[in-house]
């Protein structure tokens, strides 16, 4: 505008200029906004040929005093097309302001430096738009990532009070169930049910602080010896082999929960009168197989306020690198079986190149 003004071209040849810095500028503010170039072909169009408009036009009044208004058109350019097309107009613009300063009868140094100054210009509008945009992508993004983490977060704190509570829960049931028969006969083993509903309680309410808290430790031993109480309540013959395998926190928690929802399908689902439980090493993995017998073949919708205690040990398990599978033996015999490596990849040292 200085240019312009220094010129001396009359008061109204510099309103006109005025208004059309005032067109490009808020056309380069379109321009350069976040989606830009998801507009509307027609729009860009329109758009661009008016900036077009008023970068060459102006130069048949103006001379080369306008030719700074190139780099804002080349800068549009490369916001808005796509690529090859926005490169090739890019530098035709540039190479278009040698011309302006030559017909000024100006040097040709001045001609270079009008090119240069207008493709730097471009460069420089396209940078700063694009910044711009990246920096409120990415401003999104941690904003997207906070909602995940905490709906990853829900998910958690659901699956893990899913696999602790279901087993606690319909131990408790079961057990109240039989102190109910057990109070007229036999009081004396009554008041030893009373003491194991009451550990079971206990324990349950231990179990929900710790998911609470996020520490969710569980120990096999303990759930085996769980299970074969809870079972042996209900009437169910157990068998129970298991091996010492040194086990990682996180393998060991995944197999204790795995046993808590095998057992509680057992008690809930089945008319079972025997179950096997064993624990058994196999190369570098550790093995955990739930047998029943009763396991009724009727097919039943699936309650809306059910659990879904075996997809989510099967993610568990896949987390750690180990499988889930369940399914109906051939005898008609019911198994859940669970493997799993004896320690957590996850917490492996990574191994040298």
């Amino acid at each position: 505008m200085l240019n312009i003004v220094s010129s001396s071209l009359g008061p109204v040849a510099d309103a006109w200029a005025v208004a059309a810095l005032v067109a490009v500028f808020l056309l380069q503010l379109r321009h350069s906004s976040a989606g830009a170039a998801r507009r509307p072909r027609r729009e860009i169009a329109l758009t661009l040929g008016t900036q077009s408009l008023l970068t060459y036009l102006p130069l048949l009044v103006y001379h080369a005093q306008w030719g700074a208004l190139g780099g804002f058109l080349a800068g549009s350019l490369l916001l808005l097309l796509p690529s090859r097309l926005a490169w090739s107009l890019y530098t035709a613009v540039g190479l278009s302001m040698l011309v302006p300063p030559l017909l000024n009868h100006q040097g040709i140094v001045d001609s270079v430096y009008l090119c240069q100054s207008t493709l730097l210009t471009g460069l420089v509008v396209y940078g700063l738009s694009r910044l711009s945009e990246v920096i409120r992508e990415l401003v999104d993004a941690h904003g997207e990532l906070a909602r995940l983490a905490v709906v990853r977060e829900r998910l958690r704190f659901a699956r893990d009070l899913h696999d602790l509570l279901g087993f606690s829960l319909s131990a408790i049931t079961l057990k109240s169930e039989l102190l109910h028969r057990l109070i007229p006969a036999q009081p004396e083993r009554a008041l030893q049910e009373v003491d194991d509903i009451l550990a079971i309680s206990r324990q349950s309410l231990a179990d929900v602080r710790r998911v609470a808290s996020g520490f969710r430790d569980m120990s096999l031993d303990q759930e085996v010896g769980s299970a074969t109480s809870v079972l042996r309540a209900a009437d169910v013959v157990v068998e129970v082999e298991t091996a010492a395998v040194p086990l990682e926190r996180q393998v060991e928690n995944a197999l204790a929960a795995v046993l808590r929802e095998a057992v509680t399908n057992v008690l809930r689902h089945s008319k079972a009168t025997r179950c096997s439980i064993r624990v058994a090493a196999e190369q570098d993995s550790v093995v955990l197989a739930v047998v029943n017998n009763g396991a009724s073949t009727e097919r039943r919708a699936p309650s809306p306020h059910g659990g879904s205690g075996l997809a989510n040990l099967a993610l568990r398990l896949r987390e750690i690198g180990g499988s889930l599978d369940s399914g109906t033996l051939p005898d008609g015999s019911f198994r859940v079986r669970a493997s799993a490596p004896t320690s957590d990849p996850a917490a492996a040292p990574p191994a040298a190149p």
